[in-house]
């Protein structure tokens, strides 16, 4: 596969300014390298957030190289056990949540069944 070449690229450019109009096409500059920065800081974001990690690791388990080795992994916290712990906090609210508004729910019902009862004795 060839290049484009210099043929092809004022072709491209001319169809860009036939296709956008000339006010346009700054604004589409802009937003095509604001796109492709966002992408290049969160790349790069991403790979140095790694590279972090796997040096703390290291760092842990240097020091930890006279601990026991269950005190090691206990220490060393990943974003999976975050994860879960998120997840079992999101669902322990929930279920306390559920439990009041049941809790709500079987007060209402027990008094419309009183109020009813007094009704019944009332007629």
């Amino acid at each position: 596969m060839g290049s484009i070449g210099i043929p092809g690229l004022i072709l491209i450019l001319i169809l860009a300014l036939v296709l956008f109009g000339p006010k346009k096409l700054p604004e589409l500059g802009r937003a095509v390298g604001h796109t492709l920065k966002e992408f290049k800081n969160a790349t790069r974001s991403l790979t140095s957030d790694e590279e972090d990690d796997d040096a703390k690791r290291k760092e842990l388990a240097a020091k930890d190289t006279s601990k026991d080795a269950t005190t090691a992994k206990a220490a060393v916290v990943t974003e999976k056990d975050a994860f879960d712990r998120e997840k079992i906090e999101r669902e322990v609210r929930e279920r306390l949540e559920r439990e009041r508004l049941e809790k709500e729910i079987r007060e209402k019902l027990e008094t419309e069944r009183t109020q009813l009862e007094k009704e019944q004795q009332k007629a």
